[in-house]
Order: C-alpha cells, then structure tokens, then sequence
C-alpha cells in the first residue's frame, strides 16, 4: 500500500501543467450606460451622475471609460440638464437636475459621432415601515433574514427594485417586485446573508421602477441567478435596455436609462 502511494505521490510531483490559449471572438466595443437617476426621498436630488463605459474582451482586467462624451437630459417643460465628465474618468455629473414625480425625461449621449437616446419616466415610491429580524433562517436554522415592511398603494400598478448594500458582498443584492398579486397590502423585500452578523449595517433602498424597467432586470436577474453569479456577471444573452443608437441602430448600447424615488433605511443588525 506505501508502494502505490509513494509511486502516485512522485506522478503529482513531476506532473506538469500545459498552458491553454483560449482563441474567443472579438467585437467591436459597445458603449455601456448606468444612467441611474436617483431621487433620495427628502433631498433636493439636484445632483446626479451618470457612467459610460465601454464593453471589453472577456479576460481583460479593466473596463474602459467612454470619455469624451457630451450627456444631457431634457425633460418634458423644455429643460436641458448638462452633465460634465469628471477628470476622463467616463462619470458625468449635474448639480442642477430638478426631478418631479411622473414627468417624462430623454437621455441624449453622442459619443464618437453616433448619437444614443433613451426615455423614460421618473417613478415614485412608498416609505420602508419597518425591519424584520429572524435568527432562524436558512437551510442550517442559523442564518440572519431581514424583512424591510412597506404599504403597496391600492390606486396604482406598482413596480419596486430592492437592494440591499453591507461590508460582508461587494455586489450588492438586487430584487424586482410588483404588486400583481399584493396590490393594497404590505409586503416586504427580502434578504439574507450567512456571514452577516450582530452589529453589521445594512444599507436598504426601495425605487420606484417602471414596468420596462422592472422587466429587464427580472430578465436579467432570472440569466444571473441560473448561472450562479450576480446581475454584473457576463450574460448567457444580451439583455437590451431602453436606450438606442439614432445614428447606427445595430451598434446598439447596453445599459439602461432609470429614473427613480428612493425610499433608504439603514439597519444594525441586532
């Protein structure tokens, strides 16, 4: 038996690894959009940003900002709202946003002579009422579950994207609701975390979403959560947001162009 062993033991020793070069397609960059437009419920929400990137080959380490681009936003009563890029680091940024619930806002990006647009409508949304803790979750009985409790309004067809933010993930954790079948009721967003633990802080946002939107994402977090990974992950198929390229339709962005209110509860973990 020691024989066998020693002989496996020197076959690990003296074997060696070939090194494979995986030959994957290119194409040519397509400009990425995270034009999130969050208004903080009781704040001003004037300032806003808004990042362009550029899509890049699988196994490349960074992403490329997509610098240089002119960015503005117009809404429906004729106001144009410049953004200014910050140091060629493809964030742009406004102080003079004014956001009003239900108005009608368009994107316009023209970046390396092509011109994108998207439109799309600023949602509201209702307060989180209140926490709730269970010490019990999970398949072990031994993991922390929250709860963050809110009202639906019965008047409305409502559509909520959730996310949850503490120091254990550094991606945060995302979920889309409606109110299809709780319209009127309170219901809640849910989260859970096996390392979280006393004294952590969860930072909880609820937007305010519209259907288009809250359709891409459950799209997009259906491809995520079926391949194991997060909504930033590399994608089974391409998930086409609200945003278009005038100048050359099948150059087309990815991306999406969201305007949202912002109820934020931050929870210490008891």
């Amino acid at each position: 038996m020691k024989k066998y062993s020693f002989i496996l033991l020197l076959l690990l020793s003296f074997s060696c690894e070939d090194v494979i070069d995986v030959d994957l397609n290119t194409a040519e960059p397509k400009l990425v959009v995270d034009a999130s437009i969050n208004w903080l419920k009781n704040t001003v929400g004037n300032e806003q940003i808004i990042k362009l990137t550029l899509s890049a080959p699988y196994f490349d380490a960074e992403v490329p900002p997509a610098s240089g681009a002119e960015v503005f936003i117009t809404d429906g009563n004729g106001n144009t709202f410049q953004f200014s890029e910050e140091d060629q680091t493809g964030r742009y940024k406004t102080l003079d946003f004014i956001p009003e619930i239900d108005e009608t806002y368009q994107l316009t990006i023209i970046y390396q002579g092509e011109t994108y647009t998207g439109t799309e409508t600023l949602k509201s949304v209702v307060d989180i009422d209140y926490v709730e803790q269970n010490n019990d979750g999970g398949f072990s009985g031994d993991e922390i579950e929250l709860k963050a409790y809110y009202t639906d309004p019965v008047a409305a067809q409502n559509y909520y994207l959730f996310e949850f933010l503490s120091d254990i993930v550094v991606v945060p954790n995302l979920e889309v609701y409606d109110d299809e079948f709780t319209n009127g009721n309170q219901i809640f967003g849910f989260y859970t975390e096996e390392d979280l633990e006393s004294g952590d802080v969860v930072t909880i946002r609820n937007y305010g979403v519209s259907e288009r939107y809250y359709e891409f994402m459950f799209v997009l977090l259906q491809q995520s959560s079926e391949g194991g990974g997060g909504p930033f992950e590399t994608q089974p198929a391409t998930v086409r947001g609200n945003c278009s390229n005038q100048t050359n339709p099948d150059h087309f962005p990815l991306g999406y162009f969201r305007l949202s209110e912002v109820s934020e509860l931050l929870y210490t973990v008891e």
